[in-house]
């Protein structure tokens, strides 16, 4: 199926669906005649950057501030390029408005920034030094108001679905994607040769799975690797080849067949949706918007913030990534667990988010500071503002234990403090130190994960 073609089916089956249940959802009027509609048929938004996000997720969300600010005849189209879509409507006068997404890669969406052609960034990875650098005549591209976290993926390592392996290591995967292992046979599989798939060099999806996974073990991609501009083009084909694996986005899985991935101590996870909400699948990933810090039109203002609203992130979930509202988990006690995590998982429940810090830094980092409003809305709503609730923290592996439980229960206490700001009081908070990582403590981004606070309610 081309990409065009593909596109015109999300339009004519999910759309309808889409405008139908946000119906009840819309800003209020006062919202939408705030926002102006070009005269000169310029698009009221340019969307730049990743594939994950542009494919679906950016356009989608585009089509449903349409609708929220009273647009009519909301259309997501293909246009002549692959890979970019056109997203019109019409004021109830008949005005046209429309807004564009080319999704060629995250490195794309930076350049769109500098260059002044875009008006947000899509990213399926966080911005890298170089590109702070080149952007930095804008302003702090880390900032809360240039950073946003719209939605959590995982980054799903596919097989064709005969393959009867179930999960494998981080440190097996470079192996394979280094071309080291050639045959299934090698490693329990059937004896069939190796087929790699990858996507391309711009894309972050790439990004994220060198850098978690190649990168972290000293190796490179194999130049036999098939690449990939389209995360739907690689599952179908992996799904086709019986010798075949690649990685891609959990929304683009298709027919084949998902392992679950164990890195450094912690246990093989499959790519479950409250695995991936709090991060602790090991390729789970951040999707992202990036926005000029300061001086943003009133368009990617209103689309930031639709896209982090409860209508938003229904949106997200239609789009097949794992939105960033809250809910709880049971989670089973497993006999290595600490005593009191094994008490813990006995009589409460989890919470589908992890508080996270900025790296080197005891402050919350942006995905934190949204998810503060969003844990206390939960709260509130459940009648548990008060001794209700646990925090736990955690963290990496340090000379000392004694030091490491320490911090752990330092970055509770950090969480505390902020929700007691917004009127949640806890009933106890515990420091874990470094244990049940959720990630490898070889490198800093492994570190960072480990770094976390859990909460937990009765």
């Amino acid at each position: 199926m081309s990409p065009r073609i593909a596109v015109e089916k999300l339009r004519t089956r999910i759309l309808p669906l889409l405008l139908l249940g946000l119906g009840c959802c819309s800003l209020p009027t006062s919202a939408s005649s705030a926002l102006p509609v070009p005269a000169d048929g310029t698009p009221v938004l340019r969307i730049h950057g990743s594939n994950t996000v542009g494919a679906r997720l950016a356009p989608m969300l585009i089509a449903g501030l349409f609708e929220a600010q009273g647009l009519q005849d909301v259309r997501i189209l293909p246009t002549e390029v692959e890979n970019e879509q056109r997203i019109s409507a019409r004021t109830p006068k008949g005005q046209p408005v429309h807004a564009t997404v080319a999704a060629h890669g995250t490195g794309t969406g930076f350049a769109g920034l500098r260059d002044g052609y875009g008006d947000l960034a899509a990213a399926s990875r966080p911005i890298k030094t170089g590109e702070i650098a080149e952007l930095g005549a804008l302003g702090d591209m880390r900032s809360a108001q240039a950073e946003q976290v719209i939605a959590i993926d995982g980054l799903a390592v596919v097989v064709h679905p005969d393959n009867p392996l179930a999960s494998l290591t981080t440190e097996r995967l470079a192996e394979l994607f280094a071309g080291e292992i050639r045959n299934w046979r090698e490693i329990g599989g059937p004896d069939l040769a190796v087929q790699l798939h990858a996507r391309d060099d711009r894309s972050g999806t790439w990004d994220t799975f060198n850098e978690l996974v190649l990168a972290r073990q000293g190796k490179t991609l194999s130049s036999t690797a098939r690449r990939y501009e389209s995360n739907d083009e690689l599952a179908r084909a992996v799904a086709l080849n019986r010798g075949a694996i690649g990685f891609t986005g959990l929304a683009s899985l298709g027919e084949a067949k998902a392992l679950a991935i164990a890195d450094g101590q912690s246990q093989p996870m499959p790519p479950l949706s409250a695995l991936v909400a709090t991060e602790d699948y090991p390729l789970s990933r951040r999707l992202f918007l990036y926005a000029r810090p300061s001086g943003q039109t009133p368009w990617t203002q209103a689309y930031i913030e639709f896209s982090h609203s409860a209508a938003g992130q229904r949106i997200v979930e239609r789009s097949g990534y794992v939105a960033q509202h809250i809910d709880v988990v049971k989670q089973a006690p497993q006999a290595d667990m600490p005593a009191f995590y094994q008490q813990l998982a006995r009589e409460a429940q989890r919470l589908t988010v992890n508080f996270r810090f900025e790296e080197g830094s005891a402050q919350l980092d942006n995905k934190a500071q949204r998810d503060l409003d969003r844990v206390v809305d939960y709260l509130r709503a459940h009648d548990k503002l008060t001794d209700s609730a646990v925090l736990v923290g955690f963290g990496d592996a340090k000379s000392d234990p004694t030091r490491a439980a320490l911090l752990s229960k330092l970055r509770a206490m950090t969480v505390r403090r902020e929700l007691n700001k917004r009127g949640a009081f806890f009933r106890e908070i515990n420091g874990m130190g470094s244990e049940l990582p959720v990630a490898s403590n070889d490198l800093g981004s492994g570190r960072v994960k480990n770094r976390r606070v859990e909460i937990w309610v009765y």
